[in-house]
């Protein structure tokens, strides 16, 4: 094609349903956000007039940034079919935050506001932390085993996306599951809707419909959530600067928790990356590490206190045969949606049963890249990445009882889920360098689980020094018989080749 005549397009039909995916995951994570902090005592003035907005800032920067790079991306290789990376609000790091740096914030000053300040601080400086990590992304992700890094993404997919989503389906089954069936009819089975409305759209449209039409939706809904509607300007304030001194002085105890979770979310953003680079489009992850960075900084500038990422979602919108109109249509849409309040209201309108089976098939579809993008002898790595991910999803349902409500089952529940992302791309790599018969690499994987585990990043609940002993002592002795298997592979390989070397024929006499 012609650079003359090459143009990738703004918008295209495909973008409505990788939008509403996309819109979903954020509109979620926003109504978790409202709720929680009012139930934690907040005013409405902070929640809607400087959390929402300023995350929906987040958003709209990183949204409309990756449409950019999606452009400079179709441009340079000629193809009309390059799809816009997802991106939003981390969930996990978002449920952190929540309850590990606001709660306690809270309870230690007693006061709302100076609370939400140090919480925004804290993500400004996870936000600056993940930018300065981008400058190592592409040697951490040229290093890491492919399997290793799509096997952790397919456990959180298969457990927080998926699954998650497919309880919320079941919940109201009448509502869900006939979304369900409508999504992977329209998606999958590439069937046609009435009036050509988009599958995700017509799902959505259907679910909410049933939902009122037999009561488990009540007019009374709506106008709890109508009474939010107003204007809530996006203005920058002081507050990351200002909570910044109680991080380095009286909460300086939560940058044990910054530091890890943001660690976690550059890697979440790497994985991401990687799967897209799986489903045919490569993006720099440096730059990608970088934006995530930046645009929680800028949120947390404008009061927003929640880290954001590269989606999940991004593969599904790949399959949906998005561009990048979706991404850009989410910023416009959550920019709107901030200053007016309709994020409450819609909320409360839309049934989670009727939009969660959107989710369901991005979950689905992030496992079966998993597989697809790897030969099959490495499925086994692949599996055993996603494993810790169910640990990590108990755990994480049952907060802070975890340990006391699992305990019955297996004490190995939650040091499993700690940790679960560094956990999964550890124990995904030793297998993957066993597979390929390199023991080195898999003992200085071991190796580095040990250390992890020794400082806190895994199988413990915060860093400290030997924070978890046994763990460490396992990881290190894998890493002696790791080596051992270096020497038995090389003396057997040495054994085959001298073998085949013919002996010397005896000289005449």
């Amino acid at each position: 094609m012609k650079a003359s005549t090459f143009h990738y397009p703004w918008y295209k039909k495909q973008d409505t349903d990788a939008f509403f995916a996309l819109f979903q995951n954020n509109l979620a994570n926003f109504v978790i956000i409202a709720v929680t902090m009012l139930g934690m005592g907040f005013s409405t003035s902070i929640v809607f007039g400087k959390v929402i907005p300023g995350a929906a800032v987040a958003v709209m920067v990183g949204n409309l940034y990756y449409a950019y790079m999606a452009k400079r991306l179709a441009e340079k290789e000629r193809r009309l079919d390059v799809t816009a990376l997802s991106y939003g609000i981390s969930t996990p790091v978002m449920f952190v935050f929540l309850f590990g740096v606001l709660a306690p914030a809270l309870a230690l000053t007693g006061d709302h506001e100076l609370a939400w300040k140090i919480t925004v601080a804290a993500a400004f400086l996870s936000g600056l932390i993940e930018a300065l990590v981008s400058f190592t992304g592409n040697w951490v992700r040229k290093k890491l085993p492919r399997a290793a890094m799509l096997g952790a993404l397919a456990g959180v997919a298969l457990t927080f996306i998926a699954g998650e989503m497919l309880f919320n389906t079941f919940s109201i089954p009448v509502v869900g599951l006939v979304a369900l069936v409508i999504i992977i009819a329209g998606v999958v089975g590439k069937i046609a809707m009435p009036f050509k409305i988009p599958a995700s759209l017509f799902a959505v449209l259907i679910g909410t419909l049933l939902a009122f039409t037999l009561g488990y939706q009540s007019p009374s809904q709506i106008s709890e959530g109508l009474a939010s509607i107003g204007f809530y300007p996006i203005l920058p304030s002081l507050a990351a600067f200002e909570g910044m001194s109680y991080l380095f002085t009286a909460l300086i105890g939560l940058l044990a928790i910054i530091l890890p979770i943001t660690l976690y979310n550059a890697i979440e953003t790497m994985n991401n990356v990687d799967a897209m680079s799986a489903a045919g489009d490569s993006y720099d992850v440096r730059e990608c590490q970088a934006v995530d960075g930046v645009g929680t900084m800028v949120g947390a500038i404008f009061g927003g206190p929640f880290p954001t990422t590269v989606y999940i979602a991004t593969v599904g919108s790949k399959w949906m045969g998005a561009g990048r109109g979706y991404s850009i249509l989410n910023a416009i849409v959550f920019g709107l949606a901030a200053m007016t309040g309709v994020i409450a209201a819609m909320a409360a309108i839309i049934p989670l049963a009727a939009v969660a089976p959107i989710l369901v098939f991005v979950g689905i579809s992030m496992v079966a890249t998993a597989f697809q993008s790897n030969e099959k002898r490495y499925f086994p790595a692949v599996a055993i990445a996603m494993l810790p991910y169910f640990a990590n999803y108990v755990m994480t349902r049952f907060n802070n009882s975890a340990g006391e409500v699992v305990s019955g089952i297996s004490e190995g529940i939650v040091p499993l889920g700690q940790g679960a992302m560094f956990t999964a791309i550890i124990l995904g790599s030793i297998t993957v360098y066993i597979i390929d018969q390199d023991y080195k690499k898999g003992a200085y994987f071991a190796l580095i689980g040990a250390f992890l585990s020794f400082i806190g990043l895994m199988h413990a609940p915060s860093l400290t020094f030997n924070a978890a002993q046994d763990f460490t002592i396992g990881y290190l002795l894998i890493t002696v018989f790791l080596v051992y298997c270096t020497y038995r592979h090389n003396a057997t390989v040495l054994s085959k080749e001298n073998k085949k070397i013919p002996a010397k024929p005896k000289m005449a006499s």
